[in-house]
């Protein structure tokens, strides 16, 4: 490639990038305030359902690997962490009442709205994993670390019940269920995301990721 190609290559590639980072704004924050409701709802179901915080903040890893919270409503008792990193299926006896409505519907992913608008994370991209894993990413599967992780995107459509995924896991650990079947799958998704995304590919997903909520 000449460095002709190689610099309008890369300068196609920038102007994408602050097209997709002002979308990101413009919506994220459209979207907060539209669903200001539905927010406030969502918050108060928490709040008198169970005891402990509202939004459940999780460390994550994003762009270049750095490290930050991503925010969720709270679909766990409190300190279910400190029980295993992965959940074990819809059973899971972590899981609250309220719980359960909201990771079904995916609600309880709302609050990334303002990681998106802080510049943490896009709309669009692959899903931030946990350090204990991202940390251990080797060769083809880094790339993944070099764009915004992002609220959903093809990986978390095919993996929209991972609930469900998990409760087939019959009597293996959670953990070794996770990395031996479902972690693999997703890092070749989000692979080939990274590599043949689009303007127009974005919102499709959205468009998707949308309907699927809507019909749940």
């Amino acid at each position: 490639m000449s460095i002709l190609a190689r610099n309008a290559s890369a300068l196609a590639a920038k102007l994408g990038g602050i097209g997709k980072r002002a979308f990101d704004i413009a919506a994220s924050a459209a979207g907060l305030l539209i669903l200001a409701p539905t927010l406030l709802a969502v918050a108060l179901a928490v709040k008198v359902s169970s005891p402990g915080p509202i939004i459940f903040r999780h460390r994550r890893v994003g762009l270049h690997g750095a490290r930050f919270d991503v925010f969720k409503f709270r679909t766990m008792v409190d300190g279910a962490e400190a029980l295993g990193r992965e959940t074990g299926g819809t059973q899971d006896p972590r899981i609250t009442r309220v719980g359960r409505f909201l990771r079904r519907t995916k609600l309880d992913e709302l609050p990334q709205l303002v990681n998106v608008l802080r510049g943490q994370m896009s709309l669009v991209g692959p899903r931030p994993e946990i350090p204990h894993y991202a940390d251990r990413y080797r060769g083809e599967d880094r790339i993944v670390l070099s764009v915004r992780p992002g609220i959903t995107d093809p990986c978390s459509l095919e993996m929209s019940d991972l609930d469900e995924i998990m409760q087939t896991r019959g009597s293996t650990p959670p953990a070794e269920f996770y990395e031996r079947e479902v972690q693999p799958r997703k890092l070749k998704l989000q692979r080939e995301y990274i590599t043949s995304h689009t303007f127009a590919g974005d919102i499709a997903i959205l468009v998707r990721t949308v309907l699927r909520i809507v019909r749940r």
